[in-house]
């Protein structure tokens, strides 16, 4: 048994350090990297990548709403055209740095709201997918589990790497609970870790209400920008591990 391990990292900005990357980076498999809009800068971009390859993590890019200010968890109305050339536009500035690092793409994962907002409407996910495809169709495109972005994705014959969250909950119909809800984030390393094994090993996990939800978990995220973010990360690991499940990058699972 195979999975991933992907968290966001390369979200600092100018002057302003955010998130643990170093650390963290020891732990993942697949590193989600941001690209300019909502985090992250050149400099960052090419320091990010760039640790990436020293710890043999393959590499994503982590496009998102023009929202350096809201970090990109603002909602915003997009027409399909811009949303396609959004994230054609994002891509393409981490596969340079890639590029100048000797590294391929291996996926693409859209950030915060923009990620959110794709599971509810199917036109905005038509376009980033197609954005996605402009620029290469052998690249992943990396979605919440079971949601109809995934759907649209294997009907346009782009991989897809379904993706479960370690430290949120979840609502009956397989979204995440928001943030601005009591118990939406997960603070506790063995009740994450119980989850993360069910996930993986069972197919699914408990909702906040009790009722039992099916999930596929191709990549699991391990968020790095919270105190515990290394603690967390390794515990979920070495618990995998011990499980007997073999922690590789995204690209290993979805073919």
């Amino acid at each position: 048994m195979k999975v991933d391990l992907n968290s966001d990292l390369g979200e600092s900005f100018g002057r302003y350090k955010l998130g643990l990357d170093e650390e963290v980076m020891k732990y993942i498999s697949s590193a989600n990297i941001a690209t300019g809009w909502h985090a992250g800068d050149p400099i960052v971009m090419r320091k990010t990548v760039r640790l990436a390859k020293e710890n043999s993590v393959a590499v994503g890019a982590h496009p998102g709403y023009p929202d350096l200010l809201g970090f990109g968890r603002r909602y915003m109305k997009l027409s399909p055209e811009e949303a396609r050339n959004y994230i054609l536009y994002q891509v393409g500035a981490l596969y340079a740095f890639a590029r100048a690092e000797g590294l391929e793409l291996q996926h693409v994962k859209p950030h915060g709201a923009l990620y959110n907002a794709l599971v509810k409407e199917e036109e905005l996910a038509r376009a980033v997918i197609e954005g996605i495809a402009d620029f290469d169709r052998k690249l992943i495109f990396v979605t919440l589990s079971g949601s109809r972005p995934a759907e649209i994705a294997e009907e346009m014959g782009v991989k897809v790497a379904h993706e479960v969250f370690a430290d949120r909950a979840y609502n009956p119909d397989g979204t995440l609970v928001p943030r601005s809800k009591p118990g939406a984030v997960i603070h506790d390393k063995d009740e994450i870790a119980e989850r993360v094994v069910s996930m993986v090993k069972d197919g699914g996990v408990r909702a906040i209400n009790g009722e039992w939800v099916e999930l596929k978990a191709d990549t699991i995220c391990v968020h790095g920008d919270n105190p515990k973010a290394v603690e967390i990360a390794k515990y979920i690991r070495d618990v995998l591990e011990r499980e007997g499940v073999k922690i590789v990058p995204m690209k290993e699972i979805v073919r």
